[in-house]
């Protein structure tokens, strides 16, 4: 419990929301066999519904943050779980031609879910110190998602592929229930809209933090390649020979691995310079897809799902904080957005242009996988060079300069130093005193009571 010690009680309570929403979030594993089966579509009709239904998803990771900035976090996180719930339960009874709407909508208000869930976490934890409460909220839903797809299976072998939707549906709208109970519904950071009128924009924020905009680049083109083990790498593995059999227990591989590691490994490396780490995570993910070049062989395949998974634990996570800890505090919605839209993009990129890779040249997938991957890793490792924001921002203590932190408006100005070969006088005493200390700035250059503070420890504020 020891690597759990420094996580609030709010975030340990938000990771088993994520857990409980996870376990019910079967509902897309199954979609393309309820879209072909039950409906009666064909393959081409299913893909264009599951495609739009992505691209939902993907533009409410993007997006979503937007509204918790102007909102509060709180507010969007419960809004999209209710709207998602309330979709999902309506999908079996509705008309084909509603899906292309309904569907897309779901998922749209699923990916606000998902970044107001991060924005909630980073808003919950001191700046420096959040990349074991991520790690949680990950496990969380990792072991969720490990239990979800068998269940939903039994449901939809016990009743119908139409029961899955309804579980789907309540499972979310209860997520939103506890997320309601479980959150102050005023006078916190998670309630409390971040939104400032004269505040800069995003896009300013952004280019004053130019190894943010790097990060963000890099995990689009990492995810694009992480995501063929789920599209063209079963295609792959079935060419040589190996079974849906052998790819499950691959599969089943990385999820062991990265229940069983992620925890201890982020406790260990929560003082390393984050960017070191997310690089050296990329440049092992191009290296798992390296080790398939030679062939497929049993041996090279699970090689390459432990190499996979360990660029994972290095990287998604301290990613995650990372972008967290870089965010102005009226932006934070906004930053958690974008990282997660970048950690999501390959589920829509990356079955067609892998799949069409591996159709034309399927020699080159690997290859141009290994090296986009490490192009990506090295591109990190560089831009720890540009860590330190150009505008607007002082850098707290901490390898590599990676820790900007905004500047405290409250805080009384520090006086310059004097000029070389003065001393410095001695501040002034009151009469009959001793000498009055400076006042302490607080930790970060955070005003007390701002939304990014630390929260008391086991407190939900």
């Amino acid at each position: 419990m020891g690597m759990l010690r420094g996580v609030p009680r709010t975030v340990r309570l938000l990771a088993f929301g994520a857990f409980l929403n996870a376990v019910v979030s079967f509902t897309f594993v199954y979609l393309f066999v309820y879209l072909t089966g039950p409906r009666g579509l064909s393959v081409a009709q299913a893909g264009v519904i599951s495609g739009i239904g992505g691209i939902g998803l993907v533009a409410g990771n993007y997006t979503g943050g937007w509204f918790g900035d102007r909102y509060g976090h709180r507010r969007a996180l419960l809004t999209g779980a209710c709207v998602s719930g309330a979709a999902l339960i309506t999908l079996p009874v509705l008309p084909l031609a509603a899906l292309y709407a309904v569907l897309p909508l779901a998922q749209y208000a699923s990916g606000v879910v998902r970044s107001a869930n991060a924005a909630l976490v980073a808003v919950s934890v001191p700046e420096g110190e959040r990349r074991q409460s991520f790690a949680l909220t990950r496990f969380a839903s990792n072991g969720g998602f490990t239990v979800g797809p068998p269940l939903g299976a039994m449901i939809a072998a016990a009743t119908s592929y139409d029961w899955l939707f309804l579980a789907d549906g309540l499972g979310t709208l209860f997520f939103a229930g506890y997320a309601a109970a479980m959150l102050p519904s005023r006078g916190t950071a998670h309630t409390r809209p971040a939104h400032d009128p004269d505040a800069p924009g995003l896009w300013r924020e952004l280019r004053a933090r130019p190894a943010v905009l790097v990060l963000l680049a890099a995990i689009v083109c990492v995810d694009l390649v992480y995501r063929q083990q789920y599209s063209t790498l079963p295609v792959f593995l079935a060419d040589h020979g190996y079974g849906t059999q052998f790819y499950g227990w691959l599969i089943a591989v990385n999820g062991g691995v990265i229940l069983c590691l992620e925890l201890p490994v982020t406790h260990a490396l929560r003082r390393r310079a984050p960017l070191t780490v997310v690089g050296t995570g990329l440049l092992l993910v191009g290296l798992g897809y390296a080790v398939l070049i030679p062939g497929a062989g049993a041996l090279f395949a699970v090689s390459m799902m432990v190499a996979l998974t360990s660029g994972e634990i290095l990287y998604k996570t301290t990613a995650t904080a990372y972008v967290a800890d870089q965010a102005p505090a009226h932006a934070q919605g906004r930053f958690q957005s974008l990282y997660a839209g970048a950690s999501i993009s390959g589920q829509v990129l990356a079955p067609p242009l892998g799949g069409a890779l591996y159709t034309a040249a399927p020699a080159l997938l690997w290859p141009l996988s290994a090296a986009l991957a490490c192009g990506a890793g090295v591109a990190v490792l560089a831009a720890r060079r540009l860590g330190e924001p150009t505008t607007g921002l002082r850098v707290t203590g901490g390898p590599e300069g990676e820790r900007p932190v905004p500047p405290d408006r409250h805080a009384r100005p520090v006086p310059s130093a004097p000029p070389k070969g003065h001393a410095q006088p001695a501040p002034s005493a009151p009469p009959g005193g001793r000498a009055q200390p400076a006042p302490s700035t607080p930790r970060g250059g955070h005003a007390p009571g701002g939304e990014t503070g630390s929260p008391a420890k086991g407190s939900a504020g």
